[in-house]
């Protein structure tokens, strides 16, 4: 059984950069670097992301399947007023923000155009469902409110607050129908919702622990092995023997599953790569 989604692991192509980055502007915290790899996360030391240097990696389209954004999950309204009061401070601009009814969203781009979205999530029993599905939208956030809820916590920022998570990942996909299938007949999420063009699928009632689009990728080549941007994700199983159930069924199905690493590691039908983690 699926619980979350982890990690996401970055190829970058200069790596102090997105360190600098992600420790000064976001206020991630530098759990480890050695060589070509660094490991960031909260303070108590929850891995969030994983950037490895490669200079010599390809870019390549936005109409490639990848990354859309990952999606870092504040533990209240307040954490996340105080985050977008650093953000200016700051100066750097969001490139978006969004009420989606279940969650308050705020959106950016890394120095190298990996999509982020920082967000909060109301409480589960303000979500409402029809069919069995999560209503979603995206409204306007009041940000002036987000900003007061953020400044009324007289502690100073600090950084990412502790129980900070990986909420969700949103990928670029070239065929949304065997996106869908690869992600819910042989990994086991749940659909959630439905947009042009996009699902959304999660575990345990969740409003979405992925984003499946093809906005802009829509029947294009799959998303090459080496390359700069995502190079993976996490998805978090319950037990050992449910990653091994996942395993068996995507062999069944004709995928190739690596398993001499840690965690057995696979690529879906566009070519975006995930970590099967018990």
């Amino acid at each position: 059984m699926i619980t979350s989604v982890g990690p996401v692991s970055l190829v970058v192509p200069n790596q102090q950069r997105s360190v600098d980055f992600y420790r000064n502007v976001l206020g991630f915290f530098l759990l480890s670097e050695q060589g070509d790899a660094a490991v960031m996360g909260t303070a108590d030391g929850k891995i969030l992301l994983t950037l490895s240097e490669n200079p010599e990696a390809p870019p390549v389209s936005r109409r490639v399947p990848g990354l859309f954004h990952f999606a870092v999950l504040f533990p209240s309204r307040a954490a996340l007023g105080k985050e977008l009061a650093h953000l200016i401070k700051a100066g750097w601009k969001l490139s978006g923000a969004g009420d989606h009814l279940v969650s308050e969203a705020l959106y950016l781009d890394d120095p190298d155009g990996n999509g982020i979205e920082l967000y909060y999530d109301r409480p589960r029993s303000v979500w409402e469902f029809e069919d069995g599905k999560v209503k979603m939208d995206t409204l306007s956030v009041d940000i002036e409110s987000l900003l007061a809820e953020g400044a009324a916590e007289t502690t100073p920022w600090t950084g990412i607050p502790n129980g900070t998570t990986m909420g969700h990942v949103h990928l670029k996909v070239n065929d949304v129908d065997a996106a869908g299938t690869f992600y819910q007949a042989l990994l086991g999420f749940d659909l959630m919702a439905i947009w042009e063009k996009a699902l959304f699928v999660a575990a345990g009632g969740y409003h979405h622990h992925l984003g499946l689009n093809a906005w802009m990728s829509n029947g294009s080549e799959k998303r090459p092995e080496f390359a700069l941007g995502l190079r993976g994700f996490s998805v978090n199983f319950n037990s050992g023997s449910d990653v091994k159930a996942a395993v068996a069924r995507l062999k069944a199905a004709g995928y190739e599953v690596d398993t001499n690493g840690l965690d057995p590691f696979v690529h879906d039908p566009a070519g975006n790569g995930l970590w099967l983690h018990a």
